[in-house]
């Protein structure tokens, strides 16, 4: 088994960059398709991506963008926000994405926070910034083709109108030209800034830095070979999209086959365009696909590598069904980066991939580089607890704590904390945030903010979230947020949000409790056309109900739990009558 330092020396033998891995191919594999745009069936090399990047960065350096600044990317195209990514990196600033469901108090906020030089984006986004043009000051806008990526894209229409803000459109930053900007990167030089939902306040940007983005790769990648190809239908501006599935291609050299968003009718058919060896399933994605009518050709797919986050019960069944060979699980965060992980053999000895079809590490190679790294395997026709995340990263010292920081022994539920065996591994800070990062890392731990178990046999369980927010659809849910949106309602006097199990999947749905200033003047439908207007779709209850008073204790705190639990007792005795989002 390799130690920490072996496997810390084999994941810094490529440097920390990813821009320098992009470099690396684009000269010694220039015309290997590196981003099969599935939108358009674009397929772009590594040297097309680079070339693409170098120009976006060339021109933005013509307007004085570069080192350390703060480049907000606000788009729904996976390709154009790869595309942004790489071009800040080339001028040394920070990608900072932003989530494009945002809209209102909730979008103006995070650009704010941000505070960026630039705001790239496109005109499908131009009635949402315009809404909020008096409350965002970025110095400069590039507006991007509502379709990049196609073959013939058409003329940028900027119709963002954002006082103090020039705005440009792509075309014409590029036609700049300029030098193509040469900043060195180091692994502790910050790479980008990536929102993650705050329990007690607004989402906090985490900062991230080059080498973070190496660690959290680095499992994942060290079970491909250059024949893998990874499918990604997750959004840019999350660590899983940009780095668990694209970033960390480029280590080896892989394609990846790129789309928009997830869509259970088209996914076979993607697979199959593609020929991904390897994707990300999160959640309510795994029923869907179980859902569909069973084929006698569910196993003709090129999948053989499936990561599931969280790992459902049926993951067995999922694989036998459609021929995953390898599940993996974990723990994965984005302050953190990868600290868990389990490999799962579902098949043995036998194949669960058509041989013919089978592309990638072969299992035995497979199984002994797990094995190599200290990571679990474990059986997958056998039972497996509940919330299995696996062993540690040996780059990382993991923790269960008390309330006081002191370490507890297997079986008691606490606290999970990390600390980095090697420099750089976790992130840099909460932006604009230091009480938030010194609260994180106090005692030299950093504190997760989840519940977590370890096993007597070394492995480790997750057991539930501490703070205030949900997981709903891949999305973390800050109830803080939720609550803070509802309260601006001039009717609203208080609300409590709390989560319950969602009806389908393993994740959350979302419960509000209102209590109005003047009971009865204002109605579910109403309530919930404001919502429409001011949450994104994922962030909208699927239960409303009105209270005279929240219940609170003697210090004002407000007492959910009585809340969830009278939803709960509502819902089993009349599991239909909730309303559906």
């Amino acid at each position: 088994m390799a130690t920490p330092e072996e496997l810390f020396r084999q994941m810094t033998a490529d440097g920390d960059v990813a821009l320098y891995r992009l470099d690396h191919w684009a000269e010694t594999t220039p015309d290997k398709t590196f981003i099969h745009y599935g939108e358009s069936g674009l397929r772009l090399s590594f040297h097309q991506i680079r070339e693409r990047a170098d120009r976006l960065a060339a021109g933005l350096a013509s307007l004085d963008v570069g080192r350390g600044d703060r480049i907000s990317v606000l788009t729904g195209n996976s390709l154009a926000a790869a595309i942004a990514m790489f071009a800040c990196w080339r001028l040394g600033a920070l990608y900072a994405p932003v989530n494009f469901n945002l809209r209102g108090r909730l979008l103006s906020y995070q650009i704010n926070d941000t505070d960026p030089a630039v705001l790239i984006t496109d005109p499908t986004f131009a009635p949402r910034l315009n809404d909020i043009a008096d409350d965002i000051h970025p110095r400069l806008a590039v507006v991007l083709p509502a379709d990049y990526g196609a073959d013939a894209p058409g003329s940028e229409e900027l119709g963002i109108r954002l006082p103090a803000t020039r705005a440009h459109a792509l075309s014409e930053v590029i036609a700049a030209g300029g030098t193509v900007p040469a900043e060195p990167l180091g692994p502790f030089d910050p790479a980008t800034i990536i929102y993650t939902s705050g329990t007690t306040g607004p989402a906090k940007g985490v900062v991230l830095g080059h080498r973070w983005i190496n660690q959290y790769t680095f499992a994942g990648r060290s079970q491909w070979n250059r024949d893998d190809v990874v499918y990604c239908d997750l959004p840019m501006y999350h660590v899983a999209g940009a780095y668990a599935l694209l970033v960390r291609a480029l280590w080896n050299g892989n394609t990846v086959g790129l789309w928009h968003r997830f869509s259970p009718s088209a996914f076979w058919d993607r697979i199959a365009e593609c020929g991904a060896t390897s994707c990300i399933l999160l959640d309510v994605m795994v029923p869907w696909l179980m859902d569909a009518p069973e084929r006698p050709e569910d196993r003709s797919n090129t999948l053989n590598k499936v990561h599931m986050q969280p790992l459902p019960a049926n993951h067995h069944a999922v694989a036998q069904r459609f021929g995953f060979d390898f599940i993996t699980c974990g723990f994965g965060q984005t302050e953190s980066g990868s600290g868990f992980m389990a490999y799962i053999d579902e098949f043995g000895e036998e194949h669960g991939t058509p041989p013919e079809l089978y592309r990638g590490l072969g299992k035995r190679e497979y199984l002994e580089r797990v094995h190599r790294s200290g990571r679990l395997v474990v059986d997958g026709r056998q039972p497996l607890p509940k919330g299995l995340m696996g062993r540690p990263s040996p780059l990382l010292d993991a923790a269960i704590l008390d309330e006081n920081d002191n370490r507890l022994p297997p079986g008691q539920v606490g606290q999970l904390a990390f600390r980095p065996r090697f420099p750089g591994l976790l992130l840099q800070e909460y932006l604009n945030k230091p009480e938030a990062t010194l609260k994180a890392f106090r005692n030299l731990w950093f504190h997760t903010g989840d519940a977590c178990m370890q096993q007597e046999d070394g492995s480790y369980r997750f057991i539930d979230r501490m703070g205030g927010y949900f997981r709903v659809r891949g999305e973390n849910v800050s109830s803080f947020e939720v609550e803070s949106v509802i309260n601006a309602h001039e009717q609203v006097r208080a609300t409590a949000a709390v989560p319950v199990p969602a009806r389908q999947g393993n994740e959350d749905e979302i419960a509000v409790f209102v209590e109005l200033v003047n009971p009865g003047t204002l109605g579910e439908e109403e309530l919930r056309a404001y919502m429409r207007r001011e949450m994104p779709r994922y962030m909208q209850p699927s239960h409303v109900r009105f209270v005279d008073a929240l219940p609170v204790t003697p210090t004002s705190k407000v007492e959910k739990y009585k809340l969830k639990q009278s939803l709960l007792r509502e819902m089993e005795a009349a599991p239909q009558a909730s309303p559906a989002r």
